[in-house]
């Protein structure tokens, strides 16, 4: 294929993405939501427009960078300093009970299998694609309704951090029970070594950065490095501590979200992820469905896959939260907020191809997954903030929703 035609399908996506998400937003409905849709519908499964390829993967990719450094830039420090442990306590159980109900699903549908068999290790890497969130959905609807830098919104992000660190030493340990080369003891490691590093770099940096920023205010400049940063520093999380790249592009824009240009910064990240990077993300989740693949019994699992996922995320998520001190529409947003899967459970579910555990039948299940909860999220996060009949609720901190 010629290189330019990447650009029709770039004017498609653009088009079809920006009609879709107006519609969505004309029934009140959260923008996001519409350009997946129009995924849906320019991809192969309806009118096979536009195609998945590695370079829309790239594009999405950029578009998820953009959004968690965005997030980390709206991240306020104080609201992490008090939502930390109970962010902590929310991502164990948003790992911990998805892992089990993941599990007990592959049981009911071919049979228990007894410990150190092949059958209990796929039932285990079932539950396992399970434990991963990706937040960039929640983000976006989160940022439509002004709601990121509340306590809610820090928490959700916090927790999704941790549940990705959490996520990673546990498909390690997983892995290892198929793979004896994979050291769980470096894992751990490396991992608390990154975060002692973004300790010592993200000072240097962030006190570089101040000093520049007191002296040319407002100064494209100041963005520019600071994408730069973003990217270096998603690259070092994976290249060299095996922690996920979005991982580092928030902590990244946490470095710099106490400088008095962060919101500067913010803005000029939203224009190119409102502009391109942002519809392609969100257009590619529905544009890698593709219903052809599917049978009866695979149907049947995905829809079940469909609903233990997202439902064991809200009972584990917002089962801690209400534990954890959140009132009980609170821990609700918590719970939906923390359900949306994305490229972290595909590559999970990825990784689990490559190594045997799992047959790759089922990633139109992991598909069906992401697209369901990616559009269902937005849905009703929008509603649980938009009912005014239970008053406003009283978050953890005491403070008023």
């Amino acid at each position: 294929m010629e290189k330019y035609y990447v650009f029709k399908s770039l004017a498609i996506i653009i088009i079809a993405a920006k009609i879709m998400g107006l519609g969505a937003r004309k029934i009140k409905a959260p923008q996001v939501a519409g350009e997946i849709v129009a995924g849906i519908l320019i991809g192969p499964s309806v009118l096979g427009l536009v195609g998945y390829s590695d370079f829309l993967g790239q594009m999405a990719e950029i578009g998820v960078m953009l959004l968690m450094f965005t997030a980390g830039l709206e991240t306020r420090i104080s609201e992490l300093r008090k939502t930390g442990v109970k962010a902590l306590l929310i991502a164990c159980s948003g790992v911990f009970i998805p892992l089990i109900c993941g599990s007990l699903l592959y049981f009911a549908f071919y049979g228990f299998a007894p410990w150190g068999s092949e059958q209990f290790f796929k039932a285990v890497f079932i539950g396992m694609i399970l434990t991963a969130t990706s937040v960039g959905i929640t983000v976006e609807a989160l940022k439509e309704l002004g709601k990121l830098s509340e306590t809610v919104g820090t928490t959700i992000m916090s927790a999704a951090i941790i549940d990705d660190v959490i996520g990673i030493i546990v498909l390690t340990i997983v892995i290892g029970f198929k793979d004896p080369t994979q050291d769980v003891s470096r894992t751990l490691l490396m991992t608390g070594l990154f975060f002692v590093f973004c300790i010592v770099f993200g000072y240097i940096v962030y006190r570089l950065f101040r000093i520049y920023d007191r002296k040319h205010r407002h100064t494209r400049r100041i963005p520019i490095i600071g994408l730069a940063m973003c990217f270096a520093l998603s690259f070092a999380a994976e290249r060299y501590f095996g922690v996920a790249d979005i991982t580092g592009a928030y902590i990244a824009g946490v470095i710099l979200s106490s400088l008095k240009d962060s919101q500067y910064i913010s803005r000029k990240m939203d224009i190119n992820s409102y502009m391109i990077f942002g519809p392609v993300f969100f257009a590619s989740i529905g544009i890698q469905n593709d219903m052809s693949k599917f049978n009866m019994d695979i149907l049947v699992f995905s829809l079940a896959f469909v609903a233990v996922g997202m439902i064991s995320k809200v009972i584990g998520c917002g089962a801690a939260a209400r534990i954890t001190g959140f009132k009980g529409r609170d821990a609700l947003k918590i719970g939906c907020g923390m359900m949306t899967r994305g490229e972290v459970a595909l590559i999970v579910a990825q990784r689990g191809f490559t190594v045997g555990m799992i047959d790759p039948s089922y990633s139109t299940s992991v598909i069906l997954l992401i697209i369901v909860s990616s559009i269902t999220t937005p849905i009703l996060l929008k509603l649980l903030y938009n009912d005014k009949s239970q008053g406003k609720e009283v978050t953890a901190d005491g403070t008023a929703g």
